[in-house]
């Protein structure tokens, strides 16, 4: 068979969505950078395989040590899949290697490909919006995985190891013991909050706020507790 007349295989595609972290860098930068080492001795782990955007909006063109911001971050394992906020024409930033994509993220479906003829067909009126599903996980998340849902909450009917993460688009709940890293309102909900029936977490973040272990109040480890944000601070509180 000629390859004019073999049969053209069908091309499949999937949507894939992730996490990202945003930093958002401030003047003074040397201190900021200072800061930033300082959060990694912390907590070495926490950038590791993590896809970063950096956010410029905080900064001028012509700040001091900007344009030894993004060398350095690429220095300290910082993985920067996008930068927003500032201008590529800023001389300081001249020499960048900009990035222009990335892979990673959680299969998420199949993506229906369009037809040729598909601008002849009648239009589809829009599907009413459902509320997310939560994603329930029956028994306990061991060190080195990763649960995800991003349009909606996780629940955990047991208990995170240390070393595994949670991320959800809504709120966490874990009803046993959290001593892994618990992500919640990573879609943008301020009002999203993290549940454990025992806290004992690595890393609580909700939006983009985040606290780790040693921020917590001792008083409240081992005990049941909830994080939230108020007035854009993570606080964490008994539930009783």
């Amino acid at each position: 068979m000629s390859d004019e007349t073999r049969p053209l295989p069908r091309i499949r595609a999937r949507g894939r969505s992730f996490l990202a972290l945003v930093l958002s860098p401030e003047a003074e930068l040397d201190d900021w950078l200072r800061g930033l080492d300082a959060q990694i001795a912390r907590s070495p782990s926490f950038f590791v395989g993590k896809p970063i955007i950096l956010d410029l909006g905080l900064l001028a063109g012509d700040a001091e040590g900007l344009a030894d911001l993004y060398p350095a971050l690429l220095e300290r394992g910082v993985r920067v899949i996008g930068i927003e906020g500032g201008d590529p024409d800023w001389p300081a930033v001249a020499g960048w290697d900009w990035p222009v994509g990335f892979d990673g993220g959680r299969a998420a479906g199949t993506v229906e490909l369009p037809e040729d003829n598909a601008g002849h067909a009648a239009p589809m009126p829009p599907a009413p919006s459902m509320p997310a599903a939560a994603l329930i996980v029956e028994g306990p998340v061991r060190s080195g995985q990763s649960v995800q849902n991003p349009d909606g909450d996780v629940v955990v009917i047991g208990s995170v190891a240390s070393g595994a993460e949670i991320s959800a688009g809504g709120s966490v709940h874990v009803y046993g013991t959290l001593r892994g890293r618990a992500i919640a309102g990573m879609g943008g909900q301020t009002g999203a909050r993290i549940f454990a029936a025992v806290m004992k977490a690595e890393l609580l973040a909700i939006d983009g706020y985040y606290m780790i272990a040693e921020e917590i109040d001792p008083t409240l480890l081992d005990r049941s507790a909830q994080a939230m944000l108020e007035d854009d601070m993570l606080v964490v509180r008994t539930l009783n």
